[in-house]
């Protein structure tokens, strides 16, 4: 039996006055998985919701499969329905499979062969049959114990109510629910949020194990290099959309060659229009540029002027009819994408009483109750720490802890006049009227907001600066918020999952940028991509339920050092 393709033909979706897709193609054949990438609001979540047919497009076509699921779509179920009531609804068509099997069984055993039904009866039996197959009817039961215990839910009670769930284990039961029933096509919209790396790791072998359509909507640079045969980045370029074969590194060194070709050929299109420009307005005009006629040549010149003239006329022609048609098909000028330019994320301490070698701060025999419990912990005034761990681990408790914004048990010394600088994961301004370049100029004052211009920074686009804070995504609620901490950089700065709602292009800068520098910085992160590539020290806390109540912590150097 073959599996239906997901096919998107020229669609174009407006929300409000704004564009988001223009003419927007994509064919998804059994077996490709495909990424959508690209920054905030380039319409990734949009087409999804097309493909889905949660929404229409305003133009265009698309053709799915009738067996298809959509991760952000809302469990069709109320809060008093159970864990039990999801896996059934997942199971529903393969224990229809079966039910149809048996009785077309059943029928088979009691009609002649030679019957005028038997035919059709058996090839329905066998078209059945091959359906079941490919949905692994038979092994639905076991799947699904296994996709629970992967996801993190394998020891909840299946009679527990929804209503009693997380928002993150309800998003971890649908996308449970989805794996379980392996549609022909399948939609995700970031899937590895609420997901601890074991829990990543399964997911990203569960779906290289489909044989359908994967089409996928991710910030996570690993996942889509461990899944995605192709990518398919939703920011402008010269043609439009681009579809790019292999994973995140190969999108990423040929994304590197694309832009170097786009720049190039701008460069050299302006260059020549500047020429041509000139051309039919000066040289055109000229005759032997800056040379007098000769007196012989006088005499002859009233003879030979009407050639001169038709000369002139041509090179003119000439240089208009070339501009023209330049500046018909000229391609346009590459946008410039959002760059991180923050020279400096956090600064050198200020001098204090005490030695120089003191610690910013120091954590002694720390505790919050059920949260976090620390023995022992020194943050340099040049540290680059990062803070792992599974979900519940404690690691946003540990950073508002050294912010002291949480007050824990224990010892905790601060050295004196400290500046601390916190990027939490809820951001929350109190005015949302005001609009982004009112709240930087009002919290850093006129005259830092001066020296420092928001647009500067590269974290919003000029367009979003003067929306109003209300208005603006979480992803960009978050980037002014790290705006305002790099505008004043402090002595000691703490980011909580930094990465999050950033775009590819900008976790890189920003991870280079985390590497070097003054300062102070300690970062938590879930994110396998920066992970994987980290050159300073590492704590990894671990959960409660490892350790009875609260976390405690591994400390290691950079790559290779042993534990200490």
């Amino acid at each position: 039996m073959s599996r239906p393709a997901l096919l998107a033909h020229d669609v174009v979706r407006t929300l409000g006055t704004k564009r988001v897709l223009d003419g927007v193609s994509l064919t998804a054949s059994p077996g490709h998985r495909i990424g959508l990438i690209g920054e905030n609001g380039v319409g990734k979540s949009t087409l999804l919701r097309l493909l889905a047919g949660v929404d229409e497009p305003d133009a265009g076509t698309v053709t799915r499969p009738a067996d298809l699921g959509f991760l952000h779509q809302e469990m069709p179920f109320d809060d008093m329905s159970t864990i039990a009531d999801v896996l059934d609804e997942a199971l529903r068509e393969a224990r229809d499979d079966l039910a149809e099997l048996e009785r077309l069984t059943e029928r088979l055993a009691h009609v002649p062969q030679d019957s005028p039904g038997y035919a059709e009866l058996l090839d329905a039996y066998g078209r059945r049959l091959e359906q079941a197959q490919e949905r692994e009817v038979w092994d639905a039961d076991r799947r699904a114990a296994i996709v629970l215990d992967g996801l993190g839910l394998g020891a909840f009670r299946h009679d527990r109510a929804l209503g009693s769930l997380s928002g993150g284990q309800r998003g971890r039961l649908a996308l449970a629910a989805l794996l379980v029933r392996r549609p022909s096509a399948l939609l995700l919209d970031e899937p590895t949020n609420h997901l601890d790396d074991g829990a990543a790791a399964f997911l990203e072998e569960q779906v290289r194990g489909l044989p359908g359509v994967v089409v996928v909507a991710s910030h996570d640079r690993a996942f889509l290099d461990a899944v995605c045969t192709d990518l398919i980045d939703l920011d402008p370029a010269v043609d439009g959309p681009v579809r790019y074969g292999g994973n995140y590194s190969a999108y990423l060194a040929e994304k590197r060659a694309e832009r170097e070709r786009w720049e190039r050929r701008y460069a050299e299109e302006q260059e020549e229009l500047t020429a041509l420009r000139h051309s039919a307005g000066v040289t055109a005009h000229r005759v032997a540029p800056d040379r007098e006629r000769r007196d012989n040549e006088k005499m002859g010149y009233g003879h030979r002027g009407g050639r001169v003239q038709s000369q002139i006329s041509r090179r003119v022609r000439n240089a208009t009819r070339r501009l023209d048609g330049l500046e018909r098909r000229q391609v346009g000028e590459p946008p410039q994408p959002l760059r991180f330019h923050g020279t400096a994320l956090a600064v050198t301490v200020s001098p204090a009483e005490g030695s120089v070698d003191e610690a910013l701060v120091s954590l002694r025999d720390v505790r919050v109750p059920g949260r976090l419990a620390v023995g022992r912990l020194d943050v340099p005034a040049t540290e680059r720490l990062l803070v792992t761990g599974g979900n519940g681990a404690g690691k946003s408790t540990l950073l508002s802890v050294l912010a002291g914004r949480l007050a824990a048990e224990g010892e905790v010394r601060r050295r004196q006049g400290l500046t601390v600088g916190l990027l939490a994961q809820d951001t929350v301004f109190g005015r949302p009227d005001r609009t982004g370049c009112e709240t930087y100029e009002l919290s850093l004052g006129a005259e830092r907001a001066e020296a420092v211009p928001l647009g500067s920074l590269g974290l919003l686009h000029e367009a979003d600066l003067d929306k109003p804070v209300g208005r603006l995504s979480v992803g960009q609620r978050r980037r002014l918020a790290l705006a305002l901490l790099v505008a004043r950089p402090p002595e000691l700065l703490l980011l909580d999952e930094p990465t999050n709602h950033l775009s590819p292009r900008l976790c890189d800068e920003l991870e280079d940028a985390l590497g070097t520098g003054p300062g102070a910085i300690v970062l938590a992160s879930h994110d396998r991509w920066l992970r994987g590539r980290w050159q300073g020290r590492e704590i990894r806390l671990r959960s409660g339920r490892e350790h009875g109540e609260g976390s405690t912590g591994t400390t290691t150097g950079p790559a290779g050092d042993e534990p200490c």
